[in-house]
């Protein structure tokens, strides 16, 4: 079984935008997939229409016990370890610092930061091990989803940007600590992407639709995922370390 997939990948937020199109990239690419997301009847759904070659892993990616679960279920699926994770959960907070919404704050910065730091850390401590007796000739991928607001401050979403501006620290320190080790550590920052992240973000059909007339047409889930695919399908001594991914017409963030 091993060798009947190119990669073993780990993807959350796997049941709708972009990690469902990276689950759906990966898989037209032959790899072999463990998705996670809160939404266990999506996964199901993934697992009828994909067969064998997807996991579903159904819980919080804030939740150690869950993270831990992907792992295994790589290893007992697939018949070997993940060698690429993709750390894509998270939530939007719309709001700029005087008024944003502090009951809302400390889950954001449990899926967006607590959530993804244990990911990532479980990812290299398995993978520096594994590229001990593998590199170059195998490669290991922990990809980041970051943010543009995580690079250039907007005052309309003050607390989602400081929760990305710690993700993209949390991602440039990884590549220092684990690239030596032939662990590639690269941070995707999408501009705006049309998906389901604005409604939970608390944003408006107006606020969306202005958007969307500012700078549109604005990217969908399966943009971000040919970034992805882009970065991880480089030969191992190939680094993509950071890129942004934008709308053409967004000037700002």
């Amino acid at each position: 079984m091993p060798e009947k997939y190119r990669r073993i990948a780990i993807v959350t937020g796997a049941t709708s935008g972009i990690g469902e199109a990276t689950v759906r990239k990966f898989m037209a690419a032959g790899f072999g997939v463990v998705g996670n997301g809160r939404k266990a009847a999506k996964l199901t759904e993934l697992e009828n229409e994909f067969g064998s070659a997807f996991s579903g892993v159904a819980g919080d990616a804030a939740d150690n016990t869950v993270l831990e679960e992907l792992f295994v279920s790589a290893n007992e699926h697939f018949g070997k370890p993940a060698d690429l994770v993709v750390a894509n959960a998270g939530r939007g907070l719309g709001g700029s610092v005087t008024d944003t919404d502090l009951s809302q704050f400390e889950d954001l910065l449990k899926i967006n930061v607590t959530g993804t730091l244990a990911l990532i850390q479980k990812a290299a401590r398995r993978m520096v091990k594994a590229q001990q007796n593998s590199y170059p000739e195998s490669a290991a991928d922990i990809v980041i989803i970051g943010s543009v607001v995580g690079r250039h401050i907007s005052p309309f979403s003050a607390a989602y940007g400081a929760s990305k501006f710690a993700v993209h620290a949390l991602a440039e320190a990884l590549r220092r600590e684990v690239g030596p080790e032939g662990v590639r550590v690269s941070l995707v920052e999408p501009g705006l992407v049309l998906s389901g992240f604005q409604a939970g973000a608390g944003y408006s059909d107006k606020m969306v639709q202005n958007f969307d007339d500012k700078f549109g047409p604005l990217l969908m889930g399966d943009d971000i995922a040919n970034a992805i695919y882009y970065i991880v399908t480089q030969p191992p001594h190939v680094h993509i370390s950071d890129i942004i991914v934008r709308p053409t017409r967004e000037d700002y963030p």
